[in-house]
C-alpha cells in the first residue's frame, strides 16, 4: 500500500503530461515587395528605384517624377535631408550611397 500511495504522485504526473511537445508555428513569410531590400537588383535598375521610391514615400500612387530623373533624385535628396550623399545626384557614386544608406536606416 506505501508503494502505491508513493507512486500516486507520480503516476499522476506521467498521466497529466503532454504526450508530445505542440508544434512549432514559423511566423509567416512577408510577402516580397518593393519594401523589402532588393538583394540582387542592380543600383539604377528599375526593382532599384522602385525600392527607393516606396522607402521615401517619392511617388504618391503612381503620380509623381519620373523614377531616375532630375526631379526625382531632388526628391530623394530632399527627403534624405542632412544625409544626403553629397556626390551629384543620379551619378553611380549618388546611387551608391543612397543605397548603403536606406540599407542602414529604418523604414520610413
Amino acid at each position: 500500500m506505501r508503494r502505491f500511495l508513493a507512486m500516486l504522485p507520480l503516476a499522476l504526473l506521467v498521466a497529466c503530461s503532454p504526450t508530445s511537445p505542440p508544434p512549432e508555428q514559423k511566423p509567416p513569410q512577408p510577402k516580397a515587395s518593393a519594401q523589402s531590400t532588393p538583394d540582387n537588383a542592380e543600383l539604377g535598375s528599375p526593382q532599384w528605384y522602385a525600392w527607393v521610391d516606396e522607402r521615401l514615400h517619392i511617388s504618391d500612387e503612381g503620380h509623381g517624377p519620373d523614377q531616375g530623373s532630375p526631379e526625382w533624385n531632388s526628391a530623394v535628396q530632399r527627403k534624405l535631408g542632412q544625409e544626403a550623399p553629397q556626390s551629384q545626384p543620379g551619378s553611380p557614386q549618388w546611387q551608391q550611397a543612397v543605397d548603403a544608406l536606406l540599407r542602414t536606416r529604418p523604414a520610413m
